[in-house]
């Protein structure tokens, strides 16, 4: 870092001014999550530095290896005598995800009462994440799920192993519903084995709803 000596306090560059333009620089330039929230947290100044005032207006750049939660961004000056330096900024990205309100026991129904959206370090989620908490009431638990922790399908069951569920068969002309029993859990997508209650054939479905499976034929 450099400093740089002033003839008078006019002359000399409000710290304050370049962490803001620092924050907001970064702000402006990089990814922010669909419906999330980023907070940028800009390491302050040794107030015994000093910078002369930039006629020519600040510019920075953002380091290629960044690994989008710290950075040192180049703050430059590009004046007859220029300047830089480089500031620490630390960036926190969080993103909404349903969660469990409170814990939850296995085999527990998911609704309003236990799960709830919150805001969750993208760094701290692994995998698939669910934003609706429509999506998965009345689903399941397939085993006992802390408070606060995130809703996921490895958590989660639409189609529960041995329990019924609704089989719809569909062709372009006509439809055929009937029952069967579940083989193994599932959720929305998953292609799973069920039993055919009355034939007892065991027959592939895909889950479409909540103990719900569909068949194309």
């Amino acid at each position: 870092m450099s400093i740089f000596s002033a003839k008078s306090h006019a002359e000399v560059m409000d710290n304050a001014i370049i962490e803001r333009f620092a924050e907001k620089y970064v702000l402006n330039n990089i990814n922010i999550p669909t419906d999330g929230k980023v907070v940028i947290k800009v390491a302050k100044i040794d107030p015994r530095v000093k910078f002369n005032v930039c006629q020519s207006g600040l510019t920075a750049n953002i380091p290629e290896n960044f690994n989008g939660r710290n950075l040192n961004i180049k703050i430059n000056c590009a004046d007859s005598t220029p300047w830089h330096t480089y500031l620490a900024i630390k960036i926190k990205k969080s993103i909404p995800v349903v969660v469990a309100k409170k814990a939850i026991a296995k085999g527990a129904l998911l609704d309003e009462s236990n799960i709830e959206i919150a805001f969750i370090d993208s760094y701290k989620i692994r995998g698939t994440y669910i934003q609706d908490t429509s999506l998965v009431f009345g689903s399941k638990a397939k085993k006992k799920i802390s408070k606060a922790h995130t809703i996921t399908g490895k958590n989660t069951c639409m189609v529960c192993k041995g329990e019924y569920v609704s089989i719809i068969a569909k062709s372009s002309t006509f439809t055929i519903k009937t029952s069967g029993k579940a083989l193994s859990n599932g959720n929305i997508g998953d292609q799973i084995n069920v039993k055919n209650k009355r034939s007892g054939k065991i027959i592939t479905a895909q889950v479409n709803a909540i103990n719900k499976v569909l068949i194309n034929l």
